[in-house]
């Protein structure tokens, strides 16, 4: 929502200018007083899996065109040559759009013929503009047959363009924003301009942009700048008369300038609809007639237009190999003919008739030079031999229909002679030879590559070591990857980790201490599903149970028995335990415990008795506070005291029905009807029913009119029979005894029983799914349950995916148990995607197990920031995916940690798809040595997820089953909270607060008067919305023309019972049923179709009344903020609280808690300066202060007295100890104005309690004050033990507003009532929508969740609810750093079984990721490639053993390819020269501009970046903004390095390509529309072919549509080498370390590449977060995160070097002594997350690295200013966040 105004106008920008009279001006004017801001707010996005989903968007159609002919690779519009190479442009158009398909993009094609000036480039030269005049009809005309929707429109205010718009609702427009004035080029301004004013028109109309050109392709995912439409009101002033002027102006010369360059050639608007019927020959007949029509025609020889003719003809049978060339060169006379007069005349001909008829022009610039000089140099032979009998007929009919001359080569030979063809070099790339490599593993699998190998490692050993760290050592993996501390206890062949001193010691412990102690406050609030306290589990140590036990399941004995919702048995299922012989001893047990229960049971009836009496004095209201109450007492779990109980409240209702003033009323009858047949419901679900209580419930169904479900109520719920007891209390007389009849007729339902319970009753129907009892747990578990755990039973692999509240939670403590029943060593691993999760899920372990683990833990935390108990020595590990990844390939751990894993379990795991962190999924899944359990509630297309997820289970060896549930527990029922109605009153408390009314019921089906055309499969109705959509049907049944009498509920309920939820989802679907044709065939905004009638049925009546533009608008801030408190308290009044309002940006979160702050201060403080009731409330305190000392002397006086009286008699002191005075604090927020909960346990001293140990933390004041009123803010920002304490609080009920982004939305359980959207945010995603919506009605606390939009337009509320979960994104995992790790894990675990399994796995896997096309065979060769690179960067050596700079590579392996350049640099010593300056503040900041540029790359876009806007901005501010570039030598070196890269991956590619050409086969055929161009055999005797074939590029990896442009299989990048080579051959550039994108230079060679933002830099200089938000455009919820990356990746650098210095300073004393020593090792973090310390931990100062003996100077030195400059960073880091 921008609360922050940090999208507001650009406040450097000049003053309004109201005189402009060039375009150039106007463009410069509006980037600075528009543009640069809007740029400036743009957001790096994955498209698809962050940001659109499903959801359709638009791809302009001239930015996708020019994106294609910008191409600097296309030989096609070059001013310097007369190419023309369109198969070229066509293959790289379908694999554009092909970059989209693949990864399951929503799209449409659009062209808008205003926007045609930059796809033409106007006002260039007349060869330039005619070539992509027609390459862009050609191209339009290709996309027409590739099945995509292609739309034309003439502009954005077309009306057709708006009903289109309309229709369809696209999410956003994908185009090109026209880049940066090139004064060099003619109408640059002018045609930017016009770009600049489609974005500002599109923005302004409510559609969001994003940028095509410098959008990035990587793996499964789309990233690209995102501007989100946000339209200030203050841009309207940018159109002053001398602007608009200037804009007019600017598009007539576009204009004038195309007409002069037509010349005659009217340009004719794009269009799908031909007004041609010609084919064939007499297209090329219509193209002469205009040729001969221009006056160009006259100047050219007419031999150009008949070989023209004839290579028209001659493409026919040419295949694509063929058209392989270079440019033919001609005499330069002719070619200026060619290219001046001949070629635009003919192009603008056929562009004009390709614009009017289907037929596909085919024209080949290369081909047609070709054979002009072929014609014109073999003119003595004839024209027959030269191009074919067939050919010269069809020529010669053409040149006859116009009574042409003939033509005369030899003429033409002799006017442009020909000089002698020069001869082409082809250059061939080099065979590479690989490197040796000798590994017994991988030998198998790799010995199907057959590539040559050099004999000897010479090639990669010639170049001499340019630094002294220890050259060549082997590396060994065993210490830390922060601290170089060893991994493994010293048992295990490591080293105890000791604290350096007691100091460090004390802290240790504090820190710990402080840990458990939130941890048990967390335990303490955590529920089960059924909302009861979880009941710890005392498992004992297996190697401690009787042997008779072993095996038997849940131990008979075990010293607390469950009352949660689990109880799982290690019992296969189907086997019955036999039944076990007791002994004396247990028999003994049995009956003591059967006394015990009876006793229990007589105290509890009397008990009972007790409070009944009480109750009788009381009034209702008294009595319901004082039932509520007692429910809660532990007595009420006995089933039959609960059922007398519920009974009794029952009778209350009825009492209290009876006692109304009008009792007849319908609202009256609806709620208690409602609350007597919840009570019925509840009492039977007891199943235990005596003669008593049943004559009771049948009098009541009798009275309320259902007497038909007494005997079905009687077979469903008789259950457990005991004897009957006469009850403690006399039911209400409800029957006549004689007549039988009810006494109160009022209380008689008068509609329908199936009606009544479709209106009322839905929320509290019976929600089970086949559910039978099962042995394995305390509740009854649904058919998918039972299969789930069957499933974990069978040691089987599971993949579930089903909604939240849906009862997944059981499954992961089921397992648990599982594993800590079966032994004292197994392991259950738990991956969760977030710390907070993480935290949470192991104080619920905490809370439900306890087992004494022989020399370990029951459970322990591991995660990036920090440890709690051993991660090695515990049987649960709760940790964060990147830990797991990294635990599974450490070399120490395989040897013995990993084999003793027994499960993983993934939860969310969709999480998977991310953009950041998904791979490491993907890495547990294929590395995991034991099944695995993956958990979410939102996958898309989940099917396709599991047939990856069970090859690879399979490939090792488990059985894998996939299980989905589609329905929620709870049902959500949204809202729309209408901010365009004013509140009547402003705010003055909650005590006098009324329901402003503006809370209004959006019905699912209304929902699709957005405009879906299908129903989407997770639009849920409710029953209430069920019987709301039958009578909407009925109602426009004469215009549905369907029978409904099926439908009408009393039909379709035959079974005259309670209804259950299962009964409601099959009238659900059969109400969709009629709904679906109408979906598909009309349009729910048309008023004449029957589906609007329908829609407007079910509108709110009051929403109808605003117009769709109010509600389709963004509130103002001011609006938004001001009403924020009403929408709160009406969420108060109507008992919609706790709730968690959810805003997806860190500042707006704190700038609404801040507000309604704000709001609840100022009411008090009003009122308390107005109200006499506080003010005498204040004196009667003074008062009472004032006779302190008088209450002292009574206190001293009655304790004497005492002494001599009755020492146990109360003291008189005890008289005033329960005074309101005491308690009281005039500072203390009055309960009318704090949303805090009032009904809880926890007091007011223990907040303050709460608060004071907070008070070492950075913890702003606003934030306290907002605690002490209920409200929080949650977001990965706030300290943690802050965050834990908001959580704690939530769920016991204290506080009860909660606003977060959406670190609350994966799984934390705050069980809220509501879940409130508070603005949009390009964030806020299908899927992101659907993870926030389910925190509302949490199972156990609520059958109704509330899910409500604040501030969203409804179109946007619309879209979200219909939208679709996309397809989850994968990404190729085996990058070069993987299988350098890979390779590590085998060397230092010595081969593990666990490894070597693993990796086999691995390598024989058809498919490596469920994203990517490679198979089997070509992963094997990726990988002996990559080998080779690894080998030739000396990180392996010929054994495959990781060498020393492994540890910079592998530890910053999330880095790639960054890691591995920093190992390139420090190879050559380019870190030493850097570091060597005499001046070592310059050393540092070169330092952190190397490592900027390496780790911490954010992009600039480009029109922010202009040398006048960062003018503006660095006046202002101590920022620079842009990063100054790569340091001359690292650029130098990287250049090099990735030239070698480069060369063994292209010579993988050859490689492959060459081995598997017969199963490739030939690559002619295009990748979307598959058409092929391939030779005809007819026509190969032709010495034209034949020439053709002699003269064409052979190219083996490169496409040879690509090749069409004169390219070999030389490449000159490894983005060029990915993106044209051959199709079949699936090469991923993110697998590939390519450095391009790191030496690349904005503006520089590519107009795709962008500056970087210097925040790092500036940082680390200035140390100012405001300049970074201000200048460099960080948003400052984005800032802590962005900062602690880098410290991170800082810190392991330092510790890689360390571990570097030690081993140079080892080999040193080797060398002396000839003595070695044991290798170490590395592996994991060991850092603290600052926001996670403790001051005294923030404050610590460490003893620092000691300079190891024998290290050289300037191995040192470098060592000193990475130290150095690591510290003045985390130091600037600290002071942000301290």
């Amino acid at each position: 929502m921008d609360l922050e105004e940090f999208n507001s106008i650009n406040e450097l920008a000049p003053s309004l200018t109201t005189t402009i009279y060039s375009a150039e001006q106007a463009l410069q004017y509006l980037d600075a007083m528009w543009y640069t801001n809007t740029n400036r707010r743009g957001r790096w996005m994955d498209l698809i899996g962050d940001y659109a989903g499903s959801e359709l968007f638009i791809l302009d159609g001239e930015s996708l065109l020019q994106l294609v002919l910008d191409d600097s690779l296309l030989a096609l519009a070059r001013p310097d040559e007369p190419s023309f190479q369109i198969l070229h442009a066509m293959q790289s158009l379908e694999r554009i759009l092909d970059d989209f398909s693949s990864r399951s993009a929503v799209y449409e094609i659009v062209f808008w013929n205003d926007n045609r000036h930059l796809t033409l480039q106007t006002g260039e030269s007349e060869f330039v503009v005619a070539s992509r005049s027609l390459a862009r009809t050609l191209l339009f005309k290709h996309l027409l047959t590739l099945g995509v929707k292609v739309h034309t429109f003439l502009s954005l205010s077309d009306p057709e363009w708006l009903q289109y718009e309309n229709l369809t609702k696209p999410m956003f427009v994908m185009t090109n924003d026209g880049g940066l004035l090139d004064c060099s080029k003619n109408y640059s301004a002018e045609r930017i301009l016009g770009q600049r004013l489609f974005l500002f028109d599109l923005l302004g109309a409510g559609l969001a942009v994003t940028l095509l050109q410098g959008a990035e392709f990587r793996d499964s995912k789309i990233l690209s700048f995102v501007y989100e439409s946000r339209l200030d009101g203050q841009t309207q002033r940018l159109f002053s008369p001398g602007f608009a002027m200037a804009l007019r102006s600017a598009r007539q010369s576009l204009d004038d300038e195309e007409a002069n360059t037509r010349k005659s050639f009217k340009y004719i608007p794009l269009r799908r609809e031909s007004t041609m019927k010609v084919s064939g020959d007499s297209v090329l007949k219509e193209i002469m007639a205009l040729y001969f029509a221009s006056s160009s025609a006259k100047e050219v020889p007419v031999e150009l237009l008949f070989a023209f003719l004839a290579h028209c003809i001659l493409l026919e049978t040419i295949s694509v190999h063929e058209r392989a060339r270079d440019v033919t060169s001609l005499h330069s006379g002719l070619t200026k003919v060619m290219h001046n007069i001949f070629l635009p005349a003919i192009f603008f001909a056929m562009e004009t008739t390709a614009s009017s008829c289907n037929d596909f022009c085919d024209v080949d610039g290369r081909v047609y030079l070709t054979l002009v000089r072929f014609l014109t140099g073999n003119h003595m032979l004839p024209m027959e031999d030269l191009i074919g009998i067939s050919v010269c007929e069809r020529v010669h009919s053409l040149w006859s229909s116009f009574d042409l001359d003939p033509v005369d080569f030899g003429a033409l030979a002799a006017r442009f002679p020909l000089s002698p063809s020069p001869k082409i070099d082809i250059i061939v790339p080099k065979p590479l030879r690989l490197l040796p490599f000798e590994n017994n593993i991988f030998a198998k699998e790799l010995a199907i590559i057959q590539v040559a190998t050099a004999d000897e490692d010479d090639e990669v050993l010639d170049s001499a070591p340019k630094f002294n760290f220890g050259q060549g050592v082997l590396f060994s993996d065993t210490l830390h990857w922060h601290n170089n501390k060893a991994i493994l206890p010293r048992h295990l062949g490591g080293e105890d980790t000791k604290p350096k001193n007691e100091w460090h010691r004390r802290r240790t412990l504090k820190s710990e201490q402080r840990f458990m102690a939130t941890l048990q406050r967390q335990a303490g609030t955590l529920t089960g599903a059924l909302g009861l306290s979880l009941a710890q589990i005392v498992i004992p140590p297996v190697g401690s149970r009787p042997k008779k036990l072993k095996g038997k399941g849940h131990l008979a004995s075990a010293v607390n028995t469950r009352e949660s919702e689990m109880k799982p048995t290690v019992q296969s299922k189907g086997k019955k335990a036999k039944a076990e012989k007791l002994s004396s001893a247990d028999k003994l047990r049995e009956k003591i415990q059967a006394e015990k229960q009876s006793s229990l049971d007589v105290s509890s009836q009397s008990w009972w008795r007790d409070q009944v009496e009480a109750m009788k004095q009381m009034s209702s209201a008294q009595k319901m506070v004082h039932f509520e109450g007692i429910s809660r007492n532990k007595r009420n779990q006995d089933p039959s005291l609960a059922v007398e109980m519920l009974l009794y409240r029952l009778n209350s209702e009825l009492v209290s029905w009876v006692g109304e003033l009008h009792p007849e009323r319908p609202s009256v009858c609806d709620r208690y009807t409602l609350a007597v047949m919840r009570l019925v419901k509840q009492i039977c679900d007891h199943h235990v029913l005596t003669p008593t209580v049943s004559k009771a419930l049948s009098n009541v169904l009798t009275v309320l009119g259902f007497s038909d479900y007494i005997e079905l109520l009687d077979a469903r719920y008789s259950g457990k029979r005991v004897d009957d007891r006469p009850l403690s209390f006399e039911f209400m007389k409800l029957v006549k005894s004689k007549t039988k009849t009810p006494i109160y007729n009022f209380m008689r339902i008068t509609e329908d029983s199936v009606v009544w319970q479709l209106r009322l009753f839905g929320e509290f129907m019976d929600r089970s799914m086949d559910g039978k009892p099962d042995h394995r747990v305390a509740f009854t578990p649904d058919a998918w349950q039972r299969d789930v755990l069957d499933c974990i039973d069978e040691e089987g692999s599971l993949l579930v995916v089903a909604p939240t509240s849906a009862g997944k939670t059981f499954i992961s403590y089921y397992a648990m148990e599982k594993v800590l029943r079966g032994s004292d060593d197994g392991i259950l691993v738990y991956v969760a995607p977030t710390k907070a999760l993480v935290t949470q899920i192991a104080a619920e372990v905490y809370a439900r197990f306890k087992k004494e683990v022989p020399g370990g833990s029951c459970w322990a935390i591991h995660t990036r920031d920090y440890r709690i108990h051993n991660p090695q020595k515990c049987q649960i590990l709760v940790t964060v995916p990147e830990m797991l990844a990294i635990m599974l390939l450490s070399p120490p751990l395989a040897q013995v940690w990993t084999p003793r894993i027994k499960r993983i379990i993934l939860d969310e795991i969709h999480s998977i798809g991310q953009q950041e962190g998904g791979a490491v999924w993907e890495q547990i899944i294929l590395f995991a040595p034991c099944p695995i359990i993956g958990l979410s509630a939102t996958v898309g297309s989940p099917d396709v997820f599991n047939s990856w997820l069970k090859s690879v289970q399979e490939a090792h060896g488990y059985k894998h089953k996939f299980i989905s549930h589609p329905h929620r527990y709870s049902h959500l029922r949204k809202y729309n909270y209408l901010l365009q109605k004013d509140p009547q009153k402003s705010f003055t408390g909650l005590n006098s607060f009324q329901s402003t009314e503006r809370l209004r019921f959006l019905h699912p089906i209304a929902m699709l008067s957005f405009g879906a055309r299908a129903m989407p499969p997770d639009l849920a109705l409710e029953a209430s919305d069920t019987l709301a959509l039958y009578g909407a049907l009925v109602a426009c049944q004469d215009r549905l023309l369907v029978n409904l009498d099926h439908l009408r509920p009393s039909n379709f309920f035959t079974d005259r019972s309670f209804l259950r939820q299962k009964d409601i989802l099959r009238y659900e679907a059969a109400l969709k049923d009629i709904l679906e044709p109408l979906l598909s065939s009309g349009d729910p905004r048309d008023m004449s179709s029957p589906l609007y009638s329908v829609i407007h049925h079910l509108e709110d009546k009051v929403m109808q009344e605003i117009p769709k533009t109010l509600l389709n608008s963004v509130p103002s801030r001011g609006n938004f903020r001001s009403n924020l408190i009403h929408f709160v308290s009406d969420l108060h009044v109507n008992g919609d609280l706790p709730a968690i309002l959810f805003s997806f940006d860190r500042s707006d979160c704190e700038i609404m808690a801040q507000d309604l702050l704000q709001a609840l201060e100022d009411a008090e403080e009003k009122w308390r300066r107005s109200s006499s009731e506080w003010n005498q409330k204040l004196r009667d305190w003074e008062t009472w202060k004032l006779r302190a000392k008088e209450r002292e002397r009574l206190v001293e006086r009655a304790q004497k007295q005492k002494q001599k009286k009755d020492p146990d008699e109360p003291s008189a002191g005890s008289i005033h100890e329960g005074s309101w005075e005491q308690s009281f604090d005039p500072d203390d927020p009055s309960p009318q104005f704090s949303f805090a909960g009032t009904h809880v346990s926890y007091s007011k001293s223990e907040l303050e309690e709460d608060i004071s140990k907070l008070a070492w933390v950075s913890i702003d004041p606003w934030a306290l004050a907002c605690l002490r009123r209920g409200i929080a803010v949650h977001h990965a920002g706030m300290n943690k033990r802050y965050r834990s304490l908001v959580e704690s609080l939530f769920r016991q009920g204290f506080v009860r507003v909660v606003i977060a982004t959406g670190t609350l939305a994966l799984g934390i359980n705050a069980p809220a009532k509501t879940a409130a959207f508070c603005g949009d945010s390009p964030f806020l995603t299908a899927l992101m929508y659907r993870q926030c919506a389910g925190r509302a009605g949490r199972r156990g606390y609520d059958l109704l969740g509330k899910v409500v939009f604040y501030g969203l337009p409804l179109d946007r509320v619309q879209r979200l609810v219909l939208s679709k979960l996309p397809s989850l994104g994968g990404n190729f995992p085996l990058t070069s750093t993987l299988s350098l790790r890979l390779f590590n894990l085998l060397e230092g675990s010595n081969n593990a079984e666990v490894a070597v399994k693993s990796i086999q796995s691995l390598l024989t896997l058809p498919q490596i990721s469920f994203s990517s096309g490679v198979g089997q065979h070509q992963l094997l060769h990726h990988l002996r490639f990559s080998i080779d690179y690894l080998r030739r960067a000396r990180l392996l050596d010929r054994e495959g053993r990781p060498m020393n700079l492994f540890g910079i590579a592998a530890h910053l392996f999330y880095t790639e390819p960054s890691n591995l350049a920093l190992v390139a640099l420090l190879r050559n010593g380019v870190l030493h020269k850097i570091c060597g300056q005499s001046s070592t503040i310059n050393a540092k900041r070169d330092f952190i501009i190397l490592m900027a540029h390496l780790f911490g790359r954010k992009h600039l876009p480009t029109s922010y970046t202009t040398d006048e806007n960062i003018k503006l901005i660095i006046k202002k501010s101590p920022s620079i903004v842009v990063l100054p570039p790569l340091p001359k030598t690292a650029r130098k070196v990287l250049i090099e390095h990735d030239e070698e890269i480069l060369r063994v991956f292209t010579g993988y590619a050859l490689a492959y390509t060459t081995q598997y050409a017969d199963q490739l086969g030939p690559d002619n055929q295009l990748p979307l529309s598959k058409k092929r161009f391939s030779e005809d055999p007819a026509a190969v005797s032709t010495s034209f072919h034949q020439h053709l074939r002699e003269t064409a590029i052979p190219v083996i990896a490169r496409s040879p549509f690509v090749a069409n442009s004169g390219h070999t299989d030389c490449f000159h990048s490894i983005k060029e080498l990915t993106r044209t080579s051959r199709s079949g051959l699936h090469l991923n550039d993110n697998a590939i370390p390519s450095m391009g994108h790191i030496t690349a230079i904005a503006g520089q060679g590519s107009n795709e590449t962008y500056a970087l933002n210097a925040y790092l830099l500036d940082f680390y200089m200035h140390g100012q977060v405001a300049a970074l938000a201000a200048a460099n455009a960080i948003r400052r919820g984005e800032v802590f995160y962005l900062l602690q990356d880098f410290t991170l990746s800082l810190m392991t650098i330092r510790s890689a070097l360390e571990q570097l210095l030690l081993k140079a300073s080892q080999e040193a004393a080797q060398t002396d002594s000839g003595v070695g020593e044991d290798p170490e090792m590395d592996s994991g973090y060991g850092t603290l997350d600052p926001a996670e310390m403790d001051t005294d931990e923030i404050g610590a100062n460490d003893e620092g690295f000691k300079r190891p003996r024998g290290v050289s100077d300037l191995d040192w030195k470098v060592y000193e200013v990475v130290d150095g400059a690591l510290r003045e960073f985390d130091e600037k880091y600290r002071a942000m966040w301290a």
